[in-house]
């Protein structure tokens, strides 16, 4: 022991409380606003399906359409990994793993569709779609053959499609609520949101469901589709976005970005509307900066290009279906659309693939920190979060296994759960 310094302060104490006690509304403030991220399950994709296409198999279809096209046009681990320039050492691993996640969890996010993908119907056959899809979505909660997150994308909130948008959620809904309950994996989508207003009259209207029916306040939340320039810059030059997700009122759950109406709304070519063009580009780096710690999550979009015909076509959709999710996984979109069966095998590709091959490192770094071994990077406690994060969107999609990560890390899910949720202190003590 060195000899013991001596300690000299010279505020008085109560400057310290003055000064929290001038901060406690921006304390209060900053939880309101940024809880994090809820530490939920994350699904990889959102498939959209038009109300009248939708049935009771459209899971298992979809699966088994996939299946057909890995039989067809890579029938092996090898095949399959030519096509997308896998290393060898991930090839067999991936190829394995994809096809278990078709036959096992084909769909993680299924959208049943009442607008562009279904257009405008007469109203009774809209209400008897509705009505169907609410009964078919409860009877696969009940059977165990949902995917892990379902509902609906309703009309927008726009005036010439309001009321239609209204009643067919009213249908839906109540549909749910008569049939047993809502389900846990539920998720509703707000198209074409222009106006913050629109969101605050979108949680006026779910507000006025859940009173009807005695349900918990909160408990419906929704995702707002980002398919318009005024989404992202309103006329004063502020981001609408970051205003829609206060105006949601904490049911914001995600938002998600409309590639082609985006795309044809900023006037770029049909030949040139992509999710990597670089108006796409600006449009997803506010949205995810609008909700970085709100624990609003963010979609990337989809691609229109169809893996379908000679088996050269489909080799060349799926390399450009592949590209662009690991372009977006990389950017930290962790979920974009899928618009067709023949995409989810190169989905899935992608995000295991993503995981696979950094998983390793990832799970050695987050040892050394959670041992304080110390190492070749000097890591803290917001890069342990997201290294964390990472095993765990991994984990809950199927590219990792806990034993595996547990081998390496010498960690249990509850741990990288801890590591992944740290509290607002903890990732500030350091003054990074």
């Amino acid at each position: 022991m060195g000899q013991q310094e001596k300690v000299a302060t010279s505020l008085a104490g109560a400057v310290s409380e003055e000064i929290s006690a001038s901060l406690a509304p921006v304390d209060a403030e900053l939880e309101r606003r940024y809880p994090g991220d809820p530490g939920t399950r994350q699904p990889v994709h959102t498939v959209y399906v038009p109300g009248d296409a939708f049935a009771a198999d459209t899971i298992r279809s979809w699966g088994d359409q996939a299946l057909a096209a890995l039989d067809e046009h890579a029938p092996d681990a090898a095949s399959f990994a030519a096509v997308l320039g896998l290393s060898d050492e991930l090839a067999e691993p991936v190829y394995s793993r994809v096809r278990a996640k078709l036959e096992r969890e084909p769909i993680e996010d299924l959208r049943v569709d009442f607008e562009d993908g279904y257009g405008p119907r007469p109203d009774a056959e809209e209400d008897a779609t509705a009505a169907r899809a609410a009964r078919l979505i409860s009877e696969a909660y009940e059977n165990s053959t949902a995917a892990p997150y379902m509902g609906i994308r309703m009309k927008c909130m726009e005036a010439a499609v309001r009321d239609r948008g209204i009643r067919t959620l009213d249908v839906f809904l109540t549909g749910l609520v008569e049939a047993g309950g809502l389900p846990e994996g539920l998720v509703l989508t707000l198209p074409k949101v222009t106006y913050p207003e629109q969101v605050t009259a979108f949680v006026r209207l779910l507000e006025a469901f859940e009173k009807v029916h005695g349900l918990e306040a909160g408990r419906l939340g929704f995702e707002i589709q980002i398919e318009t320039s005024q989404s992202i810059l309103a006329t004063d030059g502020t981001a609408t976005v970051a205003r829609m997700i206060q105006a949601a009122e904490g049911r914001a759950t995600g938002l998600h970005y409309g590639t082609f109406d985006y795309s044809a709304c900023l006037g770029v070519s049909a030949a040139y509307q992509a999710s990597d063009h670089p108006a796409a580009d600006h449009a997803k780096a506010v949205m995810q900066v609008a909700a970085a710690g709100t624990g609003v999550r963010v979609s990337d979009g989809s691609t229109n290009v169809l893996p379908v015909g000679p088996t050269a076509k489909v080799h060349d959709a799926w390399r450009l279906h592949y590209g662009l999710t690991r372009r977006a996984l990389a950017r930290a979109y962790y979920q974009g659309w899928d618009m067709h069966p023949g995409h989810i095998p190169t989905r899935y590709a992608a995000v295991f693939a993503f995981y696979r091959e950094g998983f390793e490192q990832a799970a050695g770094r987050l040892a050394r920190y959670a041992n304080r071994a110390g190492g070749d990077v000097m890591d803290e406690p917001a890069t342990a979060k997201a290294l964390s994060g990472y095993l765990l969107r991994g984990l809950d999609c199927g590219a990792l296994d806990i034993a595996e990560v547990a081998r390496l890390s010498g960690l249990t899910r509850a741990d990288l759960e801890a590591f992944a949720a740290p509290r607002r202190g903890d990732l500030t003590a350091s003054g990074k």
